[in-house]
């Protein structure tokens, strides 16, 4: 696959090594993907570099408190496009009763590793 075949449209956001698109699904208020338009580690990378210099100015600005950045990649993991983009989950206080565990939350009933 290609990012040309890809199902997002209307982007918010572009560098000279990826697009940004909102989340079809969001699971919070500004979920957002970072696709690389090349899928090479090397653009992957630089995904991951935006999306962590993004989640950064967003808690600089108070526009959230926290962030999760995350990829899912193969079908046992999730992925349901085959292209690889990075997710940028914005947090809030309260956005969930125990937010422990951060991404281990991807297996129910997994993620607070302290019960």
């Amino acid at each position: 696959m290609h990012i040309e075949d890809t199902p997002w449209k209307n982007p918010i956001g572009e560098t000279e090594d990826y697009i940004v698109f909102r989340d079809k699904y969001p699971v919070t208020e500004g979920h957002v993907l970072f696709v690389p338009k090349e899928n090479t580690q090397a653009s992957i990378m630089k995904c991951y570099a935006g999306a962590y210099a993004q989640g950064r100015l967003w808690v600089a600005e108070e526009w959230c408190d926290a962030y999760n950045i995350g990829q899912n990649i193969g079908e046992a993991a999730g992925q349901t496009v085959m292209y690889p983009h990075v997710h940028l989950i914005p947090r809030r206080g309260g956005d969930m009763n125990d937010p422990r565990g951060g991404v281990r939350h991807v297996i129910p009933e997994k993620g607070n590793y302290k019960k």
